[in-house]
């Protein structure tokens, strides 16, 4: 069952393939305008994305679709691999978690931290996802180091690297189109196909 669910966990941990730029020391003037971003991200809680996804953990790898959504307070995270025909699902908000599609049944926890290391074996710390998937730090100390233009090309957060590897760039607010993510073994690859703000009504998408 746990292997089964590495896809779910593939959906909250982020990723890409195309060759990374290289990135640049972090200075004052790029963390500044990080600070704004990120202000302006926690301004727009309403977001949606489409997109596929890889994962392997150095024995077993998967892939599918994913779509995640976020709105009023809630969230819903749904893979699908063809290959197996299985899906899976996440919602939940500040007051509980509920993961359907496991083998046995439903289940509940007070948190998705706790229900996802139930559920997997492990710790997957998604308050930190839904901040890294839109290119933001979670909560604690990271390092960012940026790209030429100015966007994050990398960051390291609680065990984590994280490479941002494209973006969607002709938006009001650029975000990720492809990120990598590794820890350990655990190598996680997301594209993200469309990104949609109903806050904003916007909406970007790249063949």
């Amino acid at each position: 069952m746990k292997r089964t669910a590495w896809v779910l966990v593939a959906a909250a941990l982020l990723a890409g393939c195309a060759a990374a730029p290289r990135p640049r020391v972090s200075d004052p003037a790029a963390m500044l305008a990080q600070h704004s971003r990120e202000a302006r991200i926690a301004a727009d809680p309403e977001w949606a994305l489409s997109g596929r996804l890889a994962i392997s953990d150095g024995r077993e790898s998967g892939s599918g679709r994913i779509h995640w959504r976020e709105h009023d307070g809630r969230y819903a995270i749904e893979l699908a691999a063809p290959v197996s025909r299985r899906s899976w699902r996440l919602t939940g908000d500040a007051h509980g978690a509920l993961l359907e599609g496991l083998d046995g049944g439903p289940r509940r926890a007070r948190d998705a931290d706790r229900l996802l290391a139930e559920a997997l074996g492990m710790q997957v710390p998604l308050v930190h996802l839904r901040a890294w998937v839109r290119g933001a730090r979670g909560p604690g100390e990271a390092v960012v180091e940026f790209g030429p233009e100015g966007l994050p090309a990398a960051m390291r957060q609680s065990g984590w690297t994280i490479e941002f590897r494209d973006w969607y760039r002709d938006r009001t607010l650029p975000l990720p189109r492809r990120v990598f993510a590794d820890r350990g073994d655990v190598r996680v690859r997301l594209v993200v196909d469309t990104w949609s703000d109903p806050a904003a009504a916007a909406t970007a998408a790249r063949p």
